[in-house]
């Protein structure tokens, strides 16, 4: 019967071969299965498959009766919506014929209507340009009852209110209108000017302007007569009418411009009174430096210059202290005195543009402009408070014609200095070698003075009004910088064979001094601005690396960075060379020092008093000679690396040379801690606390050359216990940890050994 049932499975699992559905004997199965028992179930299971069928077919025949329904509703609603469009449709065709036909009709009525309303436009603006005429008509009218009446004032402030029509007008096509404004504001800005004008002098001829001394010498001006008020009650009334005709002054005159090549900053006009103040200073300033005159030198731009910064500071107290309130008053953002020095150094910059093509090639006049010129704009800054946003002589100095030739004969006068400098009998001698305190650096004289030339440059520079102009003065001091590094390097090569003499250290320290400034100035602020104005230049140009500009950008490196590596790298190689030097001449006194029989010394308890061994002395003496000459010649910073690379040296010698070639007895041993710590070490105590921390390897050799046997046997033996029983005894004291005891961290295991087999004298321990 199992075989049967399996078999029967198996066969309605086939749904090639089988009629019953595998859905159908799959439930059959989950229902019944093989437990006969269950067909016990089969009556209740038919009611309820039958029961099942009932309620699927009633939902078929409800679903099939009202399918039917829906579909008939919706092609009714389709009907229905169709009647309703084709309805709209017809309803729109009308719609738009009688549009057309009204259109067609209203047509006419059209071309009529746009025609009158063209009529209208052209009427409206016809009254438009009669009312303006008839507006520009009143106020010429108004000026002119004004001016009979003397009302100045007002007809100062009527010309301003046209001025402004005019201002309105200028997008205008009316070039009639236009015309008759203009022509207008002109005819009663003349009258208004040449009156005002006229009383605005005669006042200040009262005061005596202009003032061509200092202010304790000047006649009027601040001083207070008895007609003092009125005169400047006057001064007041006439500067303020004078200023109402600013805007009509600035419409009708037109400002002397210098070419565009100067790159001149814009800037407003001088304000009319202002100028009529300053008229009298310009003839004299034409009268005196254009032409013919014997003050017009080509050779004295110190003359004009001068002139001007006297000008300036004579007029300086009467316009702060009588025409600024005047301004304040009339709501007007103009200083006095710096609109006052701003027209005398547009005087300035018009003879410069005139006189430095006439001697742009000769260097001596040239340079000599250079140098007025800038001490001239640094009194005129510091003194006077000019600003760096007005234009100043430095602007004509950057035209590119001028400013080549500035590179040049400021490189070729550097270059000069750098020979004389290096030539003098001063040369290599420090400015302050007997004040201690004062020579940290110990630079020699040719060093400071490159460095100050440095400077200098630097401070003619700095105010140049562009950054690229800045980077190309940068540039040249690079140049200067690697000119004279090369000349530093030339003479270092003539006196290598005395590495130790005075003018080799003196070289070793200019070239220390000057990396250390150049490390500083990175660090300043304006050289800061170049770095970053580099920057730009440089990503614009993307000749540099991600890596590099990403260091340029977050200021791990300066403008100065190749300089004070190249620096670095000589003032290294020269320090290597003189320890090199004073190792060598140790190494010679230390010869008969390595041939020390260290066997056979008698032992510390045989003799009544340590001594320092005979055959030490010429090292020890070699020793402190260099470093004492070395301590004086070389600056601190210099003389600390120095010391630190020699010590270095001696360290590994005697250790490798002497301590690691011979067998030591107990005496020997002793007198080696003796030579090392009693005398070696204190040498170098003059530079450092603990000297012993630069001779690491004699100091631990010596301890373990000097342990009681008792301590050397046991070292030994957890020696061997680490090498053969590491990993059955891991609680045994570690070889790192027993070394780290007694004090020795340098030293490797196997150094170690082999110091303890250099030990001469084992007792017999049976082993």
């Amino acid at each position: 019967m199992a075989s049967t049932a399996v078999r029967k499975k198996e066969v309605t699992r086939d749904l090639e071969h089988c009629d019953i559905p595998y859905y159908v004997s799959e439930f059959v199965e989950r229902e019944v299965g093989s437990d006969y028992d269950s067909l016990r179930k089969l009556d209740s299971l038919i009611d309820k498959l039958s029961e099942n069928k009932k309620q699927l077919e009633e939902q078929v025949l409800t679903v099939s009766s009202e399918v039917p329904r829906r579909i008939q509703d919706a092609l009714k609603n389709a009907e229905d919506s169709k009647k309703s469009l084709n309805q709209l449709l017809e309803e729109e065709a009308l719609l738009r014929d009688a549009i057309d036909s009204h259109l067609l009709k209203a047509q006419p009525w059209m071309e009529d209507l746009n025609e009158l309303i063209s009529q209208v436009e052209e009427i409206e603006r016809h009254l438009a340009y009669l009312k303006w005429i008839a507006r520009i008509e009143e106020l010429s009218d108004s000026i002119q009852q004004y001016l009979m009446t003397n009302n100045v004032p007002e007809a100062a402030s009527t010309l301003a209110s046209m001025a402004e029509l005019d201002i309105k007008l200028q997008e205008s096509s009316c070039s009639h209108l236009l015309t008759f404004v203009r022509s207008t504001v002109k005819f009663w800005h003349k009258i208004l000017k040449d009156k005002l004008t006229s009383d605005f002098e005669e006042v200040l001829t009262q005061l005596h302007w202009p003032f061509v001394g200092p202010p304790q010498t000047q006649a009027f001006g601040l001083a207070a007569p008895a007609n003092a008020p009125d005169v400047y009650n006057n001064l007041e009334v006439l500067f303020c009418q004078l200023l109402k005709l600013q805007t009509s002054d600035e419409l009708l005159t037109k400002p002397k411009q210098l070419p565009e090549k100067y790159s001149l900053p814009p800037s407003p006009p001088i304000v009319l009174p202002m100028q009529i103040m300053l008229n009298p200073l310009q003839k004299r300033f034409k009268y005196h430096f254009t032409g013919n005159k014997q003050t017009n030198v080509l050779s004295k731009p110190e003359w004009y210059l001068t002139q001007v910064l006297m000008w300036i500071g004579n007029h300086a107290k009467f316009l702060d202290d009588k025409i600024q309130p005047i301004l304040d008053k009339a709501g007007s953002s103009v200083n006095a005195g710096l609109e006052f020095s701003r027209a005398l150094v547009m005087l300035i910059l018009e003879k410069l543009a005139a006189d430095i093509p006439c001697l742009l090639y000769d260097d001596t006049l040239f340079c000599h402009l250079v140098d007025e010129v800038l001490l001239f704009e640094r009194e005129l800054y510091s003194v006077h408070g000019y600003l760096s946003s007005f234009p100043s002589c430095m602007h004509i100095l950057s035209e590119e014609s001028c400013f080549q030739r500035w590179l040049t004969v400021e490189k070729k006068f550097a270059l000069q200095k750098m020979d004389s400098m290096l030539s003098s009998e001063a040369a290599w001698i420090s400015q302050y070698k007997d004040i201690t305190d004062v020579d940290e650096m110990k630079a020699p004289d040719c060093a400071e003075t490159f460095m100050t030339l440095l400077l200098v440059i630097t401070d003619r520079y700095k105010n140049l009004p562009t950054a690229s102009r800045k980077l190309q003065f940068l540039g040249l001091q690079k140049e200067l910088v690697d000119d004279f590094r090369i000349r530093l390097t030339q003479v270092m090569k003539e006196e290598t064979r005395a590495s130790l003499g005075f003018r080799y250290c003196a070289i070793l320290n200019a070239v220390n001094y000057i990396a250390t400034v150049l490390a500083d100035w990175a660090d300043n602020v304006f050289f800061l601005q170049l770095q970053q104005a580099e920057l730009e230049v440089l990503a614009e140009s993307s000749s540099l690396s991600q890596l590099q500009l990403g260091q340029l950008a977050s200021m791990e490196s300066s403008v100065f960075d190749e300089m004070i590596h190249l620096l670095e790298r000589l003032k290294h190689d020269m320090l290597t060379r003189q320890v090199d030097h004073v190792f060598r001449e140790v190494k010679d006194a230390a010869k008969l020092y390595k041939k020390e029989r260290w066997l056979s010394l008698p032992s510390q308890a045989e003799q009544a008093v340590m001594s320092l061994s005979s055959t030490a002395c010429p090292m020890l003496q070699t020793l402190r000679d260099r470093l004492l000459q070395l301590e004086e010649q070389l600056c601190h910073s210099l003389f600390k690396i120095f010391w630190q690379m020699l010590a270095e040296k001696v360290d590994l010698y005697i250790y490798q040379e002497i301590i690691m070639a011979n067998h030591f007895n107990e005496g020997g041993a002793a007198q080696l801690q003796f030579d090392m710590s009693r005398n070696l070490f204190p040498l170098f105590s003059h530079y450092c606390k603990r000297p012993e921390n630069y001779f690491k390897h004699i100091k631990e050799a010596c301890i373990i050359l000097n342990l009681n046997v008792g301590s050397a046997l046991l070292l030994k033996d957890v020696f061997q216990s680490a090498s053969e029983h590491e990993t059955l005894r891991p609680s045994q004291p570690s070889a790192v940890a027993a070394l780290n005891e007694l004090g020795v961290y340098k030293l490797a295991q196997q150094d170690v050994e082999i110091l303890l087999n250099l030990r001469a004298s084992w007792p017999n321990t049976g082993k």
